[in-house]
């Protein structure tokens, strides 16, 4: 093991004891121990079914922090970066979301608005006029000689025009780090919470490394099933090395709940319904024990608990183009072999949005369906990268 390894090993078991110390569900020394010397956490142990017989079907949390984390290697910066992810992958454009820009020491830098000078001789020729990081079809404000870089002004500014904006860490992951923004007649909202226009400016000059991203309209299907929330697709990715091809080794549609609000997320008390592959047909929504610690296993809902909405059975629209456009995507970057897509469906024929990408995704709210290492090409997957 070389000193690269190591260390990210090392980081990694810190981060593994550190969730197991955060651990909102309690277990038994004995049960504790029992599970430790088979590399779960005790929030493991209220999601899946664990037996003696079993537990060898499952990537444990081990297996996930520590092994997961290296399938990619160097080249999970490409993930891990949100920024270079975004610009890895431009040719696919249509299924990005647009970075207005990022903030960084109280600056805002344009990124996919941007629109530099033509260099002639060594010197800039006089810069087209645009729009505050927008196209150049937008109505021009300023030129860039003129235009502030003051970072709270320029995110004001965005808000006038879009109503709606997303702010993510560039290093984030997990949901963490993310912030819905909006314009309000009584100042700004921030994951639902009211700030002042004094207070929202305050706010973004104090985030370093923000994106300053579009707010993407979910479609009609995802919207039904909880419309409080954006609702994605998690859709992983793995690279056969065998066939020379990527397939989905499996796909699951996260729904928010009044738990989860403003975000989707399975570990806040979102639902996980399973996709089937091959036709896009939900399961019934899995949702997580409760966060207090009194709840003890899975609850299972063949409906939305909040709204009634029918989960189970329903059909993921556009999802054949869905599927083979990520496919796409995964062959293009078949330097990444694993890959976790966050993708949320934008209109009934298939489009959609790649909201982010994960090197290592989380993988409670896929096996809280059934452990993935029954599949023999995962297992092989996962044995030919050192995982198990």
């Amino acid at each position: 093991m070389n000193v690269r390894t190591l260390y990210h090993t090392a980081r990694a078991v810190q981060g593994l004891v550190g969730s197991e110390y955060e651990s909102d569900v309690s277990r038994p020394l004995r049960r504790r121990l029992w599970l430790w010397r088979r590399g779960f956490l005790s929030r493991s142990d209220a999601v899946y079914d664990l037996d003696s017989e079993n537990y060898r079907d499952y990537v444990s949390d081990y297996e996930r922090f520590v092994g997961t984390k290296q399938i990619n290697g160097t080249w999970s910066v490409a993930l891990s970066n949100k920024l270079l992810f975004h610009r890895f992958m431009q040719s696919f454009d249509a299924e990005q979301m647009t970075v207005y820009g990022l903030l960084r020491d109280g600056t805002y830098h344009p990124v996919d608005g941007r629109r530099g000078r033509e260099m002639a001789d060594g010197g800039p020729t006089v810069p087209e006029p645009i729009g505050i990081g927008g196209p150049a079809s937008e109505p021009a404000r300023s030129s860039p000689r003129t235009e502030t870089r003051n970072a709270a002004q320029r995110v004001v500014d965005r808000l006038e025009v879009e109503g709606r904006l997303v702010l993510k860490w560039v290093h984030g992951g997990g949901g963490n780090n993310v912030m819905l923004c909006s314009r309000a007649d009584d100042g700004y909202r921030v994951d639902g919470d009211h700030y002042a226009e004094a207070e929202f400016r305050s706010l973004v000059a104090d985030l370093e490394d923000y994106l300053v991203c579009e707010f993407v309209d979910q479609g009609t299907f995802p919207a039904a099933l909880y419309p409080a929330t954006p609702n994605t697709i998690r859709l992983i990715t793995m690279y056969d090395d065998v066939l020379d091809e990527p397939f989905i080794a499996a796909a699951i549609q996260r729904i928010g709940t009044t738990d989860s609000v403003p975000l989707d997320n399975f570990t806040q008390g979102g639902l996980s319904a399973s996709i089937d592959r091959r036709t896009g047909e939900l399961g019934p929504g899995a949702q997580p024990p409760d966060s207090d610690g009194d709840g003890d296993g899975v609850e299972w809902h063949s409906e939305h608990p909040d709204t009634g909405m029918a989960i189970e059975g329903k059909q993921i629209p556009g999802w054949q183009r869905i599927r083979s456009r990520v496919l796409e995507m995964a062959d293009a970057c078949s330097y990444l072999p694993y890959v976790g897509w966050d993708v949320i469906v934008t209109d009934d024929d298939g489009g959609f949005t790649v909201i982010e990408a994960n090197s290592y995704p989380g993988l409670k709210s896929i096996q809280v369906h059934g452990p993935l290492l029954t599949d023999d090409r995962i297992r092989r997957f996962y044995e030919q990268h050192g995982v198990r």
